[in-house]
């Protein structure tokens, strides 16, 4: 096995997260019947998130990517529009990976391989992680609880008296009623399915992502704050001098969806 392929196999084992999933909540189906009051309901649904410019967290994640099978936690920083630092945590000693960047450009160091990947968009590098494509505004939407991004809506249909989906321009915004008040319950842009779960004091702790077959993960939150400050170096890698080049397209075939990802099942 390379050097390469085992920096990247430690990253769909990063650590052991303990908790069991909640049920998944299925999204509504069907044509639904008309809900005049979805303008409402959406308003109230997003209100505690569409102000969200910066979030800071701990992602537990778990599922899968291809046939690999993916398990870890993630400390996240964000802040809109386009900044970003994921560091994959392990359980003792230094990060096994850290992704920082700016304004569509982003580096990733393998600290424990000294491998770099540089000057590639942020939301490539999350995907031949993870199989999962979301850029950063995305990403810190799906966290703040506001699904692939808060909108202005078009439409909406009723399934039933907890359910009302929205047409939000890009896609689908599901609302959900949780103790009496509309939530952003789920998102839906093709390829992308984000579903919500285990709403705690009326946020969401659990998100689901889907990705068409490709990938299906789920993303445990904890520690989660919203709108407090980021230093700009946050969005900053501190790449050894001696860290060996990885292109984007190698870290693709040594990633989950890889050329390489069958080996690794070995």
């Amino acid at each position: 096995m390379t050097r390469r392929v085992r920096s990247l196999s430690a990253i769909a084992g990063i650590a052991v997260v303990a908790a069991c999933a909640p049920a998944r909540p299925v999204l509504p189906s069907g044509t639904g019947v008309p809900f005049p009051a979805f303008a409402q309901a959406y308003d109230e649904a997003v209100e505690a998130c569409r102000g969200a410019r910066t979030v800071l967290a701990e992602l537990g994640l778990s599922g899968r990517a291809g046939e690999t099978r993916l398990r870890g936690r993630i400390n996240t920083g964000i802040s809109a529009p386009a900044g970003i630092r994921l560091e994959g945590v392990a359980p003792f000693g230094q990060p096994i990976f850290i992704l920082a960047g700016r304004d569509g450009n982003a580096t990733l160091l393998l600290a424990r391989e000294n491998r770099v990947v540089r000057d590639e968009p942020p939301e490539a590098i999350v995907e031949a992680l993870t199989g999962v494509a979301l850029t950063p505004a995305e990403l810190l939407s799906v966290v703040a609880g506001c699904g692939l991004g808060a909108r202005a809506v078009s439409d909406g249909r009723a399934f039933g008296d907890d359910w009302v989906a929205v047409n939000d321009g890009a896609g689908t915004t599901y609302l959900r009623r949780v103790n009496g008040r509309w939530r952003v319950g789920g998102a839906a842009r093709d390829p992308l399915t984000v579903v919500y779960a285990a709403f705690e004091a009326g946020a969401a702790s659990t998100v689901h992502v889907r990705t068409g077959g490709i990938a299906d993960i789920t993303l445990r939150i904890s520690q989660l704050e919203v709108n407090s400050t980021i230093d700009d170096k946050a969005f900053e890698v501190d790449v050894p001098p001696d860290a060996i080049p990885l292109t984007i397209d190698e870290l693709r075939r040594s990633g989950p969806l890889g050329e390489r990802a069958a080996d690794r099942q070995e």
